[in-house]
């Protein structure tokens, strides 16, 4: 029979759950651990994140099975099975597990992206798709932030759908939420996101290599106009090799461009956030989030030769896997009802950033390169 935990275990456990890496650990219950973890390290916090974590994993392996086998985007399956089982989040063993993975484990799953990018793959397109890449970036972010004011939508769900758009869809949409202020529909913005980008990913995917055929682009440009404007990475592969093989290659390094925008985006964003919060009547110092550096480490490493390629392969396996964990567990700690409250302003603020980052490359391919 489990005893209670110990006062020393109980303000054990509080101390790990006040910090950073272990985000969101506020409900973890310090009563009833059994006596064998109780001397394991960190057993208290295992014990009270394993439920909820499971869970999460149980999801995203349910999401990747399908996903393969019907070819539906993986992500969308997380996110609505996640969102099926959103009562665990209301009460009980679950809620901690279900908060680690939607915060800790999806930093880790964003910090592991970095070994996909190397600094040969940017150089190697040439100074204008890199232009056009930065520029496409930061002018969709912007579309994003001021037709967000003037839907009455507010600047920080601006600045989530329009990274989203502008980078790389769902993984960017998770990674700017991690450093944007907190508040009450924070969630129900993020799922809104994730869910409306994935979905127009996947339309993108299908129409937009019909485009491209049509308006006659050669492999190279066609290949750079949907590594630049389809949001997420997978789809971008998809549509790339419908068309050719050098049109695939040359896509997915577009796209792994606009995956290293994360790196100055998000620090931009933290940097921002920092310095309007305040701690009293001081201003707290920028912090750059630990995730975005591991995911510079990353980028670092790889580009200098440094990740075998099995390293990088199983780094690219357990980000996707991390990502698609914590998708499943943000759909857990967000309701259907939730979702229809918020009306059509944020879906028809995803549509016009899409259709702003894709005339804004199709006029670089058609005219400049």
């Amino acid at each position: 029979m489990p005893k209670p935990s110990s006062p020393a275990t109980t303000a054990n456990l509080e101390r790990l759950s006040s910090l950073d890496s272990m985000e969101g650990i506020i409900h973890a219950a310090p009563s009833n651990v059994p006596t064998w973890l109780q001397n394991v390290p960190c057993g208290p916090l295992i014990f009270a994140i394993y439920p909820g974590f499971l869970v999460a994993v149980t999801l995203a392996l349910a999401s990747s099975w399908l996903s393969q086998h019907y070819g539906a985007p993986v992500m969308l399956f997380g996110l609505l099975f996640g969102m099926a089982f959103h009562f665990l989040h209301e009460d009980g063993r679950c809620v901690a597990g279900i908060e680690f993975s939607s915060r800790t484990v999806l930093r880790i799953g964003v910090a592991l992206l970095g070994a996909r990018i190397t600094a040969t793959q940017i150089a190697s397109l040439g100074p204008v798709p890199v232009l056009t890449v930065v520029i496409s970036v930061a002018t969709t972010i912007l579309v994003g932030v001021l037709l967000a004011r003037r839907l009455k939508l507010g600047q920080d769900f601006g600045i989530l759908s329009g990274g989203a758009v502008a980078i790389c869809g769902a993984s960017a949409a998770l990674a700017i939420a991690s450093v944007l202020p907190r508040h009450k529909d924070s969630e129900r913005d993020t799922i809104l996101t994730v869910v409306t980008v994935t979905s127009l990913s996947t339309v993108a995917m299908i129409l937009y290599p019909i485009a491209v055929t049509s308006l006659d682009l050669n492999n190279a440009k066609a290949g750079i106009f949907l590594g630049g404007t389809i949001h997420d990475v997978a789809q971008v592969v998809g549509a790339g090799f419908m068309i050719s093989p050098e049109t695939g290659d040359i896509a997915t390094y577009v796209k792994l461009l606009r995956v290293a925008m994360l790196i100055p985006v998000v620090s931009l964003i933290a940097w921002i956030v920092a310095r309007r919060m305040k701690d009293g009547a001081a201003r707290k110092s920028p912090k750059l989030p630990l995730f975005l550096i591991g995911f510079v480490v990353l980028v670092v490493i790889n580009s200098l030769g440094w990740l075998p390629a099995l390293a990088v392969s199983a780094s690219t396996d357990v980000s996707r896997w991390c990502l698609v964990t914590a998708i499943a567990a943000l759909g857990m700690k967000t309701s259907f009802r939730d979702l229809l409250a918020v009306g059509w302003r944020p879906i028809a603020l995803m549509v016009v950033e899409t259709a702003w980052i894709a005339m804004m490359v199709l006029a670089v391919v058609k005219f400049i390169i």
